[in-house]
């Protein structure tokens, strides 16, 4: 059944970027109509509720990218957020360690990269001071972030629905899969598995279907989003002891993800991981989840096959360790040596959205594309979720800008 109301802009997507692109829009334009249309029964269900609830600093980020930036000012602005709503959260801090002389190079450019990112009090530590915070953990040198710390993005994203369900011209709408997006005349026909909108604009925060949400709107994203699954371990009691809050490893410069680490949790236990292995299934969180769609378009993607030849040996080590909890075990015990086998757990899996171009490379940054009366965000990883707010004001500055829309006075 069509819907009546025709809406200024509706947003596809109900993640953290998704529900902060429709509550700063909400702030800026109060008079205009505004809803974030949502597949599942509830927001925030698969990325943004399946990450690792890090609040990151900004350290890692290539200086003057739209990361870098969107990480520093949207961790402040998350806070400031939290506290504001009194949603749990703890800035304790974290170590990033270097295990072997080797990455020493790397490690320098990581404290340099978060120096220039004007992330605060960061400081280069010794063995000693590793072990002075983190007692278990065995290092050669390492940086102390004491900016980082742990939240639960889901109750981030259940506030902003709340915040925006209490304003009177905007709505989150769940269990509403967008099927086709049809463009009259620069409006929008938006239809779902239910029934149809009209809007004059839509911006697409769909995650990991940004590309397929942009392909409705005869979009070509120049690039395919490939899931990769990140296998946890829970430590159990005995191996909590051993973690007081946050270890990371030094960073594989090659690749966007981070090393398998330790964090602790706002909700209390600790987690270990994740690994990074193709996945069969775009939502698939079990190893064995498969989905004909979801495999048939990234393996006949010729940036799938080009990315498993540079580096297939990275693909089968992670692999092992997706099979293998020893092997996994080895890899946690090189920042922890007296982690021990009955100290793990299985744990969750999440799911990242990695957008390949057609040369098998990863793309690195937040990448937004504008089209008529659309704008699609085609790329938003972690930090994504620690980044949100800070990208809601982008994606309201580039509506604003793209859209010409106008604020009353």
């Amino acid at each position: 059944m069509p819907s009546k109301k025709i809406y200024d802009v509706l947003i596809i997507g109900g993640g953290i970027v998704g529900l902060s692109a429709a509550h700063k829009l909400s702030l800026r334009f109060p008079h205009m109509h505004i809803a974030v249309l949502e597949k599942e029964k509830e927001v925030c269900v698969h990325q943004t509720g399946h990450n690792s609830g890090v609040i990151h600093s900004g350290l890692y980020y290539k200086p003057g990218s739209y990361k870098a930036k969107n990480c520093v000012d949207g961790r402040r602005e998350l806070v400031a957020f939290a506290q504001t709503h009194k949603i749990p959260h703890d800035i304790c801090g974290k170590v990033v360690v270097a295990t072997d002389e080797s990455e020493f190079f790397h490690l320098e450019k990581v404290f340099n990269n978060g120096l220039q990112n004007d992330v605060e009090g960061i400081e280069k530590i010794s063995a000693d001071k590793i072990r002075e915070i983190e007692p278990h953990c065995v290092g050669l040198k390492g940086i102390w972030v004491p900016c980082t710390g742990i939240i639960d993005f889901a109750a981030v994203g259940r506030k902003l629905e709340e915040l925006i369900n209490a304003k009177e011209n905007s709505e989150v709408l769940c269990g509403q899969k967008v099927t086709a997006l049809h463009s009259i005349g620069g409006d929008y026909t938006v239809v779902t598995d239910k029934q149809q909108f009209n809007a004059k604009h839509i911006i697409n925060c769909s995650g990991l279907f940004c590309d397929r949400v942009a392909k409705l709107d005869d979009v070509d994203p120049n690039m395919q989003i490939v899931g990769f699954r990140g296998d946890y371990f829970d430590l159990t009691d005995k191996g909590m002891d051993k973690v007081k809050n946050l270890i990371y490893p030094v960073p594989n410069p090659k690749f966007p993800f981070l090393g398998v680490h330790f964090t602790r949790m706002i909700q209390g236990g600790v987690e270990c991981g994740p690994n990074a292995v193709f996945t069969f299934k775009r939502e698939g969180y079990g190893k064995t989840d498969f989905n004909l769609k979801d495999t048939t378009q990234a393996l006949t993607y010729k940036g799938t096959w080009k990315l498993f030849f540079k580096h297939w040996r990275f693909g089968l080590d992670e692999y092992k360790r997706a099979f293998s909890k020893r092997l996994f075990l080895n890899r946690l015990q090189k920042l922890i040596p007296g982690l021990e086998m009955d100290d793990l757990k299985p744990g969750r899996a999440g799911v990242r959205a990695m957008a390949l171009d057609k040369n098998g490379d990863m793309i690195d940054d937040f990448q937004f594309v504008h089209e008529g009366n659309a704008l699609h965000v085609l790329n938003a990883p972690s930090p994504a979720a620690t980044s949100g707010l800070a990208i809601g004001t982008a994606i309201a500055d580039r509506a604003e800008k793209n859209f010409q829309l106008m604020t009353l006075v």
